[in-house]
């Protein structure tokens, strides 16, 4: 299992503790390869992307018109976090559904 988050992130904290076996990579660093962003792109679509950042409030209408999957290279914390891989799933944030579906108490 891969947890795809921000090291500062309090939400990504919480959920790294919940699932004591994840492998944390901090997006900022390594970043989130390729593949798996298509994917979670494909299925998430436009909720892939962090709208009430601070980040996204700093760019230009311009800028925030770019396909996401390239603001995501540029801005790697415009991710909504986390996003964790488990396998072939994939899910987004760390709301109730999605600790649900990974068995989380």
């Amino acid at each position: 299992m891969m947890l795809y988050g921000l090291k500062t992130c309090d939400t990504c904290r919480k959920a790294l503790k919940s699932l004591p076996e994840a492998c944390f990579v901090d997006v900022r660093g390594a970043g989130v390869p390729r593949d798996v962003l298509q994917r979670a792109e494909a299925q998430f679509g436009a909720a892939l992307l962090n709208t009430r950042s601070t980040t996204w409030r700093g760019l230009s209408e311009t800028e925030r018109a770019r396909p996401a999957l390239e603001l995501l290279a540029d801005h790697p914390a415009l991710m909504k976090r986390p996003l964790i891989a488990n396998g072939d799933q994939l899910t987004l944030g760390w709301g109730a559904d999605v600790q649900a579906a990974l068995g989380v108490a």
